[in-house]
């Protein structure tokens, strides 16, 4: 049998978070913790795709959905009529009837809108919310940010590999994983990125991508409200002049493309 030399056993440590310690040093334990890293590190689409619908599953049987015969529902069937699949991506709608302000899309497809948005925009700016966030699946920074709160977060020690499943995660985990989606954060430049990627996707689907320029505007109005209304704006907005340089980017696509403004 080959001996493992100690310069590979301390770095599989390191990845594992153990912290090398001279006295009492149980070596069973530091090898068994450096390989759930590895496990961890080497984790597949499949398992991946097994997390997001094990949370996204949790999400909507632990918030209050809304039935398919109920105003918000039609509204957003109706809406989104046409829009089935982003770059194969199968995508499906729900409402969360819940008082925040956000909406958000994962990496499997499922987006979902809280009515609370609902009430305080038009169908284009809701159209224009919807497709920026659908921007984030396509351009994967839903998925990687997903699969980051996997790998460090605090669930990093539950994700491994057993015959070929993903581990079971408790409710606990499962909570503190559909709260990563819904509070995902991005970098400016992912922001940027999801604001063009969704503008393309709109336009691809015959909608009118002014939704997001007249949706940056809404939120812009309310950035100094406190209260629920700053969930999504934060989300969304670091700063007041970065607001106002990426409508004047979307409108300016806008503009070229010769697309009509739709009548507020």
């Amino acid at each position: 049998m080959k001996k493992i030399s100690v310069k590979f056993l301390m770095a599989l440590m390191m990845l594992a978070g153990v912290t090398p310690c001279y006295a009492q040093f149980n070596l069973k334990k530091a090898v068994g913790g450096a390989a759930k890293a590895v496990k961890a590190f080497t984790l597949t689409d499949q398992q991946m795709a097994e997390y997001v619908k094990e949370s996204v599953d949790w999400m909507d049987m632990n918030n209050p959905v809304l039935p398919e015969d109920d105003p918000y529902t039609q509204r957003l069937r109706k809406l989104t009529e046409g829009i089935t699949d982003a770059d194969g991506i199968p995508l499906n709608f729900k409402v969360y009837n819940v008082i925040d302000v956000n909406a958000f899309a994962c990496p499997d497809g499922s987006v979902r809108v809280f009515s609370s948005l609902m009430d305080l925009m038009n169908d284009d700016e809701l159209l224009g919310v919807i497709g920026h966030e659908i921007g984030h699946v396509l351009k994967h920074h839903s998925k990687n940010a997903f699969k980051t709160e996997l790998l460090t977060g605090a669930l990093k020690d539950a994700v491994a590999s057993t015959g070929g499943k993903a581990a079971a995660l408790t409710e606990s985990q499962l909570g503190t994983l559909g709260e990563s989606l819904i509070n995902a954060k991005y970098s400016q430049k992912q922001e940027k990125e999801a604001d063009d990627c969704g503008y393309d996707f709109l336009k691809s689907k015959g909608k009118n991508p002014w939704g997001i320029v007249m949706s940056f505007e809404k939120l812009q109005k309310l950035e100094g409200d406190a209260g629920s209304k700053q969930s999504y704006i934060t989300k969304m907005f670091s700063s007041h002049p970065e607001t106002q340089a990426r409508i004047d980017a979307m409108t300016k696509r806008c503009e070229k493309d010769g697309i009509p403004r739709p009548t507020e």
